[in-house]
């Protein structure tokens, strides 16, 4: 059990939780919600030991393993099979120790200690955990060198959840996934065998994937029973009842004090004032919730709507490489009030098509045309670097204003988020979600007739990302959404594109029915597919198909090798002349130890085979 008795921590001065207790018990998924900014991730750094409390402890079972996403994505020569596998670490080091160990004693202890870990399936479930999160099988043999950084924080996912620690711990895991990847993993927290604590924004992961919610706020910590539905009711009962609770006080201390002073120069009554006078003292106030606002979010509306469609595109060709296109027979239309969501697994060419959308990528073939004078924004992530770290708002707004009186430029500035004082902060000392909302205020300044949206929720708080939705649903113009939060895209979306197999269609179905075949695909056996698209953003670049085939031969070969010579030391053990008289349960588990090996030593052979055809194919 995680317990947490009467926890107080304060960061550079300031108090985040304040004596605060609460227990988890094994086996529970919590997802830990509260505001940017009130202590979360650093609650985190106290349960994993990296910061001290200055009051209170934080207590776990002795033996029980805290894991979390590693803070640098993992880099160097091996592959992400051989990354992904080395994150079990007694897996590993008993492996390397039964390359070595020549004691038949000791070689027994170790193949059964294999067994009991389920050492010998450990590659075909990592090798499935890598496929949830979009690698293909040919990319799970290449290097991690290869992969940009978003790809491999995905790596480092991948390993945190497959070394499967007793306390697992995630801080916006989402952030670095596709609307694939999140419907992925919010299934596989569904039915995560230990305790986990996940810090989310995300509304559908809090609501499928976890049974108790852990509300950080005003440094206090609440544990609620139920998903985030139940959570949102619960909470909402909780302020009703504080609410009356505060309004019968106030009404008792006033009666109280009106006593006190109509008798307390009264002889006669003194006593019994004095004795009200007591009761005001011990009768101490309660603290009423306070609602924290959210500042809304607006987009300007254009000076006028045109006429549609605002963009056709006729069997289009677009990309990096005239003579390798990433997306070609592209056939599609906008008008004004269109709400559209594009789907489909980074690197198929989602960001590619809104280039070609916004006039950033002309096409090589067909036509595209758009509305005469079409004003168009794009947001995208990245874009958030590009803010210039010394200028405050009120100067990025100043420069988009020229010469307008200051109280015009604080008046926009107000508009985007940042009134009074706000308005003067360097953009290098806001948060996240505050640089989000700034550059989604510049971005949409004009009041354009088109809004692009890619990845606008990575640093929005759950009531941001509700606000961000209602000012979409209130602009008038067009959206184009790039989002893996699914919330945001059914409260919005009325038509859903899919960018997959190097064109865009129309999709039919609803997003359960787009997230059934999501996790029917990815929890199957994984299939090479190469995804990589030159010039695009986290990207995976391309490889010599003949040289990943070598590799996975390599690879199978040198599995066939390590397997063989475990099969060979198990059988020596085994040959001990006593082994089953002296230790039948050993003697079964060693059986049980060769009979896994086997197996394994069956599928590195199959995946041999395969591999040296697929090369002999390609070699002509």
């Amino acid at each position: 059990m995680l317990t947490i008795t009467d926890l107080s921590v304060r960061l550079a001065g300031r108090l985040l939780i304040d004596s605060s207790s609460v227990q988890i018990t094994p086996g529970s998924r919590v997802g830990m919600v509260g505001r940017n900014g009130t202590g979360k991730s650093t609650l985190f750094k106290v349960i994993r030991g990296e910061l001290a409390a200055e009051h209170g402890s934080v207590t776990l079972p002795p033996r029980w393993r805290v894991g979390s996403l590693a803070q640098e994505a993992p880099d160097g020569p091996e592959s992400l099979i051989s990354v992904v596998l080395k994150a079990d670490l007694e897996r590993d080091a008993l492996l390397a120790e039964a390359e070595t160990a020549t004691d038949p004693h000791r070689i027994a202890e170790i193949q059964t200690r294999l067994v009991d870990i389920d050492a010998h399936s450990a590659p075909s479930r990592a090798a499935a955990i890598l496929s949830g999160l979009g690698f293909s099988a040919a990319d799970q043999m290449r290097p991690c060198a290869e992969f940009s950084g978003g790809w491999r924080m995905r790596v480092a996912l991948a390993a945190t959840l497959f070394a499967a620690p007793d306390l697992l711990l995630l801080d916006e895991p989402t952030n670095y996934l596709d609307l694939e990847g999140t419907l992925w993993l919010e299934d596989h927290l569904a039915h995560y065998p230990r305790t986990v604590i996940v810090i989310s924004h995300d509304r559908d992961l809090l609501e499928s994937s976890v049974d108790q919610i852990l509300h950080l706020e005003r440094g206090k910590l609440t544990l609620y029973k139920g998903t985030y539905s139940s959570f949102e009711e619960q909470r909402a009962a909780r302020e009703l009842l504080d609410a009356k609770a505060v309004k019968r006080q106030e009404a008792e201390r006033a009666r109280l004090q009106a006593f006190v002073d109509r008798f307390k120069a009264k002889a006669s009554k003194a006593r019994q004032a004095q004795s009200r006078v007591k009761m005001l003292e011990r009768l101490k106030p309660i603290t009423a919730l306070v609602t924290e606002d959210v500042r809304e979010i607006t987009f300007p509306a254009p000076e006028k709507l045109l006429s549609p469609p605002i963009i056709a595109v006729d069997n289009a060709s677009v990309g990096y490489d005239p003579a390798a296109p990433v997306l070609t027979r592209i056939t599609l239309r906008i008008d004004n009030d269109d709400r559209i969501a594009l789907l489909g697994a980074n690197g198929n060419g989602k960001s590619t098509l809104v280039k070609l959308l916004a006039g950033r990528l002309a096409p090589f073939s067909g036509k595209v045309t758009r509305a005469d004078k079409l004003s168009i924004a794009y947001f995208a992530q990245h874009q958030l670097v590009e803010l210039n770290e010394d200028a405050s708002t009120y100067d990025h707004v100043r420069k988009l204003m020229g010469d307008a009186p200051e109280a015009k430029v604080r008046a926009r500035a107000g508009a985007i988020g940042f009134s009074g004082k706000a308005a003067d902060t360097k953009a290098g000392k806001l948060s996240g979600g505050e640089k989000a909302r700034l550059l989604l205020g510049l971005a949409t300044f004009f009041g354009p007739n088109m809004i692009i949206l890619d990845e606008p929720t990575n640093h929005l708080d759950i009531d941001s990302r509700a606000a961000l939705a209602e000012a979409i649903n209130e602009f008038p113009g067009a959206v184009i959404m790039v989002s893996h939060d699914r919330y945001l895209i059914e409260a919005c979306a009325d038509r859903l594109w899919i960018v997959a197999d190097r064109t865009v269609t129309n999709y039919d179905g609803d997003l359960d029915d787009y997230r059934r075949m999501v996790l029917s695909s990815r929890n199957a056996e994984p299939a090479p597919r190469e995804r990589s698209v030159p010039g695009e953003k986290q990207q995976r670049p391309r490889s010599d198909n003949r040289g990943s085939l070598k590799k996975r031969i390599a690879e199978a070969e040198s599995e066939i090798a390590r397997v063989t010579e475990i099969i060979a030391k198990i059988d020596t053990a085994l040959a001990l002349p006593d082994i089953f008289t002296r230790d039948p349960k050993q003697a079964a588990q060693l059986s049980k130890a060769r009979a896994n090996a086997a197996d394994a030593l069956a599928r590195a052979e199959e995946q041999w085979l395969e591999a040296s055809a697929q090369f002999d194919e390609a070699a002509g």
